[in-house]
């Protein structure tokens, strides 16, 4: 077969798979987070196993767990969410007002013509009954789609040994492989999921302090928000804080409150990636930061906000299936996190860090 051959099937296949990703997305998506979940539940799962409770009754202890936890969250956030859709008329007063005044005032600078009489009104017919329909149909189709992935997560952790032989079966000569693929491949999603959550759960304390110190009526909220969003790598965090930067901007009669809102949600933000990601969630998934804003465009032109979350561990998995074959190690590479740098000239931080050495060569002595 010729190098042309095999580029045009390649292509062939990359078409023809992203065609099956896009239109089976209502059967893949759900079907995805369940074995996700399955991987998470897991050590629940069989820590009860291992008090002798039946397996049947061990995964529903373990999927009620967790939903009893996700319910008491939703149940704290509630009174919050009411009270902030009862606010939403007079938050969109303030914001005609703020407008406004705002634009006058930059009309006395620059001059009337600068801003179109109409801006104002396109601005708040951004918000209208067709768009406000339209996102209650996609959370209703969100939730019934997240009833069907408990259902999927018990089905796989129940025929586990089921799949566990299947696999075995299909690659005879291979097992070994194929054990320490699924080993690492699970290893991957569990510390992922498991990273997430406790990265979700420290930034959601440290911005329901601020706000809270700043006097933000609804503190819970907007810290859940930001720390659920922040799941979406680059994209998420940007999103979320704007819309809290303008609630604050609307609740408050300064520009000083905005201000030490952004720039503080963007000091928590690098204290998540640069320090807090690293320690919590470790070096599981190594994929390059290129590879990871790849993976967030793409799953979320497939699948939607679930193909954000879901395809930064599947790139991982893929990086790992990759590097199992000698003809494919390259690609696997390609998604790495081991990423070479060589600069035309020696920048000045490694220049300060030379002298740092050379003057103190033996700092413990």
């Amino acid at each position: 077969m010729s190098n042309l051959q095999k580029t045009a099937y390649f292509l062939m296949v990359i078409v023809f798979g992203a065609i099956v990703l896009k239109e089976g997305a209502f059967i893949l998506v759900p079907l995805v987070w369940g074995v996700f979940f399955a991987f998470a539940l897991y050590p629940i799962s069989r820590w009860f196993e291992n008090k002798r409770i039946p397996r049947g009754m061990a995964i529903i202890l373990s999927i009620l767990l967790i939903t009893i936890f996700a319910f008491s969250i939703f149940y704290l956030l509630l009174n919050q969410m009411v009270g902030l859709i009862r606010e939403i008329p007079e938050i969109g007063e303030n914001l005609e007002m703020k407008l406004h005044r705002y634009s006058d005032e930059l009309s006395l600078i620059l001059g009337k013509e600068w801003l179109n009489p109409n801006h104002n009104q396109d601005i708040l017919a951004v918000i209208t009954p067709e768009n406000f329909q339209s996102t209650l149909f996609e959370t209703g189709k969100s939730l019934a789609l997240a009833g069907v992935i408990p259902l999927y997560s018990f089905l796989f952790l129940y025929y586990k040994d089921f799949f566990t032989e299947f696999l075995f079966r299909l690659s005879k000569d291979n097992k070994d492989e194929l054990i320490l693929w699924v080993e690492n491949s699970g290893q991957v999603i569990q510390s992922y999921l498991a990273g997430i959550i406790r990265v979700t759960g420290i930034v959601a304390v440290l911005c329901g302090l601020f706000f809270l110190a700043i006097g933000v009526k609804y503190f819970l909220l907007f810290a859940v928000f930001l720390a659920i969003m922040n799941l979406i790598p680059y994209v998420g965090v940007v999103i979320s804080s704007f819309f809290v930067i303008l609630y604050v901007f609307l609740t408050t009669d300064s520009l000083f409150y905005p201000l030490v809102t952004g720039f503080t949600l963007w000091g928590i933000q690098l204290l998540e990636n640069n320090i807090i990601t690293p320690l919590v969630v470790g070096s599981k998934v190594k994929v390059n930061a290129l590879a990871v804003i790849l993976a967030i465009l793409l799953g979320g032109w497939l699948w939607g906000i679930s193909g954000m979350v879901l395809f930064i561990p599947l790139v991982g998995v893929l990086k790992i299936t990759l590097s199992r074959n000698e003809s494919l190690h390259p690609f696997a590479y390609l998604l790495g996190d081991e990423v070479p740098v060589t600069e035309l000239n020696e920048n000045f931080l490694k220049i300060l860090g030379r002298k740092m050495k050379k003057k103190n060569p033996n700092p413990h002595n």
